[in-house]
This record gives structure tokens, sequence and C-alpha cells, in this order.
């Protein structure tokens, strides 16, 4: 089976910038689309970004068992699609997953042997400065995202592998050395 890799953390951690300079430096990564209940931000492309799905057809989809791992977040629910990790597991391809904490947990228990890394901020105001830096969300979500992060950021010691996302060059050669360990360790097992 193919290296599955998780990357979880707070929201304004940085976990987009770290995921596309990772894929850079291990192109053969490929990055799991994720599906959401929540509306598209600008610029986001269905199928591309996320899986932009109704409530209620998420709601089927996880009757169906169509999710490997789901969790509701800031009031809307994220998940990846079955089909999804499937595909890439059975073409030996490594996969990663960029998921909430909740879905973290939940791969942990179904596929212990997938790595698992926490993205961390160097402190809570730092994660307060980059939510409202990137501009993209009312002050009412922000706030709710912040607490929410609260919660998140007491599970790191549940993670194997821990990131502190302070310095973003360094951030990105500590999770591409293990990540590439981690793959490596899967081909040569």
């Amino acid at each position: 089976m193919a290296r599955v890799v998780v990357i979880t953390g707070p929201s304004g951690v940085g976990k987009g910038t770290l995921i596309r300079a990772l894929r850079d430096r291990i192109p053969e990564l490929e990055l799991s689309v994720s599906a959401t209940t929540r509306a598209p931000r600008p610029g986001e492309k269905h199928g591309e970004d996320y899986w932009f799905l109704s409530r209620d057809e998420f709601e089927k989809r996880v009757d169906e068992g169509g999710f490997v791992e789901w969790a509701e977040y800031s009031g809307n629910k994220y998940g990846t699609l079955r089909s999804e990790l499937d595909l890439r597991v059975a073409d030996d391809r490594p996969v990663l997953l960029e998921i909430e904490v909740q879905g973290a947990r939940q791969v942990a228990e179904t596929m212990p042997e997938a790595l698992r890394i926490f993205i961390a901020p160097p402190s809570a105001d730092t994660l307060r400065t980059r939510l409202v830096g990137r501009g993209t969300d009312a002050k009412e979500a922000i706030d709710r995202r912040l607490q929410v992060s609260e919660e998140e950021l007491a599970a790191q010691p549940e993670f194997p592998v821990v990131v502190i996302n302070d310095r973003l060059e360094d951030a990105i050669d500590e999770l591409t050395r293990v990540v590439r360990e981690g793959i490596d360790e899967a081909r040569s097992a």
C-alpha cells in the first residue's frame, strides 16, 4: 500500500502554503481533493480545490459510506471521499490528505500506517494575525476558527510528527524531509 500522508493543524497555520511547496519538491505526492459543504472562496474551483457539495449530498454520501473520514468544522462539513483515496492507493501512488484534526483521528484508527503530521503556529498570536491578514473570512468566522484552534492545538501530542511553521523555508525543509522518509520507507517495505 502506498504511503498515505495526513497533514492537519488549525486554520490559518499555513497548511496550504506548505503543501504547495511540498508538492513542488515531491511531485509524485498527489493531493486528495476534499469535499466540503462550505461555499467556494473567490478563485476556488469545484473538483480542483474542493468538491463543493450541498449538505444533503454530503450527508447522503456519509450514510452510504462514501467517506474515509469526515468532520464538521466551523459550521461546515469536510471529508475525504473514499473514491479519491482508493484510486491513488490502488495505483500505488503516495497520497496527501489535508484534513481537520477530527478527520485525522479517524484516519489514525482506520489507517494506522498513515504518516500523520500536525502543523503548528509558533504562537496563538501569530495564528490570529495570519487569519486576519488573509482577509478571506468575516470577523465572526475568524473568532469561530480561533476558538476551534484552541482545541486543535491541544491535540498536538496525538501526532507523531509536529512541524512548527515559524520560518517558512525551515518548515518546508522539515516537512519535505519527514514526508520523503515516509514515502521511501513505504516503498522499501
